[in-house]
C-alpha cells in the first residue's frame, strides 16, 4: 500500500510522527508521506521512524492557498525540507494561521463562548514550526463542554458561513506551486472533489501544477474516474492517499484505506528526479 496523504500532531493530526509510522507499519503500508498543513516539522522524525520500520518515506506537505475566498489545498512531494526560502514562506503561512485562530476565538467570545487563547495557541507559540488551525479550536470547545464533538463545533460555529468563521489569508495557488518547485518538489492539487472548482484546473496547469490527487477518501468511484480522466487530459501525474488524521472531525478513514497504484507512484519518482535536476 502507498499512502501519500497523512497528518501528525505537527498540524491537525492526533498521532505523533512515530505513532503514525507504527500504525502505518501495522497496516502494511510500504510507502508513506507526511503532509502536514503548512509545516514540515514532522518529516524528520517520521523519516527516522520509517527507516526503522522498513517503510519508504516521501517528505511532503499540504499548503493552503486562497482563490476567490476558497481554500485551495496543494500537496508538495519530494521537497527539500531544509530549504531556507521555503522555511521562510511556511513561517509566514503559519503566522497567518495564528492570527486567524485569535480572530475566531474573539468571535466565539462575542457569542458567549469563553476559551483560553494562550492555552490553545501555546503549542504553536512554544514551537513556531507547529501549525495552528481550526481543529485546535474545535477540540478546546469539546474540552470546555460547549459542544459534544469536534464535528458539532465545525457545524455550529467554525465552518464557512457559521458565526465564528474567519476567511483565510494565504498565498495564491500559483505562488504555492512555485514555492514547492523552488524547494525541488512536485505539486499536486489535493482532493479536487472537495474543492468543486474543476474550471480552475487549466489555470493551475498553466501555473505549473504537476499532478492531481485522484485517489482520496472523499472521492467516490465516479469522482475517481473523473479526475483520472482530467489528469490524462492535462498530462498530469496522479497522487493519492487516505488524508488520515486519526480525528473524527476529518472522517473515519483508516490509514492506508486509500492507496496510490504503484505505477502512478513510479511516475511521481521520475517527475521528482526531473524536478531536482532542473532546480539544481
Amino acid at each position: 500500500m502507498i499512502d501519500l496523504h497523512t497528518h501528525t500532531t505537527a498540524s491537525d493530526g492526533r498521532c505523533t510522527p512515530p505513532e503514525l509510522v507504527a500504525r502505518a507499519a501495522a497496516a502494511g503500508i510500504q510507502v508513506l508521506s507526511v503532509t502536514d498543513h503548512d509545516t514540515v516539522a514532522g518529516c524528520a522524525e517520521a523519516a527516522a521512524s520509517c527507516a526503522g520500520a522498513g517503510i519508504e518515506f516521501v517528505p511532503g506537505i499540504e499548503i493552503t492557498a486562497v482563490r476567490d475566498d476558497a481554500d485551495v489545498h496543494t500537496l508538495g512531494y519530494f521537497i527539500d525540507t531544509a530549504s531556507a526560502a521555503f522555511s521562510v514562506f511556511l513561517s509566514e503561512q503559519r503566522h497567518r494561521r495564528i492570527d486567524r485562530v485569535r480572530q475566531m476565538i474573539a468571535r466565539l467570545r462575542s457569542s458567549g463562548i469563553e476559551l483560553d487563547t494562550a492555552a490553545i495557541l501555546q503549542p504553536a507559540l512554544d514551537d513556531p514550526s507547529q501549525s495552528a488551525g481550526r481543529p485546535w479550536l474545535a477540540r478546546a470547545m469539546v474540552a470546555a463542554g460547549y459542544v459534544a464533538t469536534t464535528n458539532e463545533a465545525f457545524d455550529r460555529w467554525l465552518a464557512r458561513g457559521r458565526p465564528a468563521f474567519v476567511p483565510r489569508l494565504a498565498a495564491e495557488p500559483g505562488e504555492v506551486i512555485a514555492r514547492i518547485h523552488d524547494a525541488g518538489g512536485i505539486a499536486s492539487l489535493a482532493h479536487p472533489g472537495l474543492l468543486k472548482q474543476d474550471d480552475w484546473l487549466p489555470d493551475f496547469v498553466r501555473a505549473g501544477l504537476d499532478a492531481i490527487e485522484v485517489y482520496h477518501t472523499d472521492h467516490d468511484a465516479p469522482a475517481t474516474v473523473r479526475y483520472a480522466s482530467l489528469a490524462k487530459k492535462f498530462g498530469l501525474a496522479v497522487t493519492g492517499g487516505s488524508d488520515y488524521h486519526a480525528d473524527q472531525s476529518h472522517g473515519a478513514a483508516a490509514l492506508g484505506s486509500t492507496s496510490l497504484p504503484r505505477d502512478e507512484y513510479d511516475r511521481l519518482i521520475v517527475l521528482a528526479r526531473r524536478r531536482r535536476s532542473s532546480t539544481s
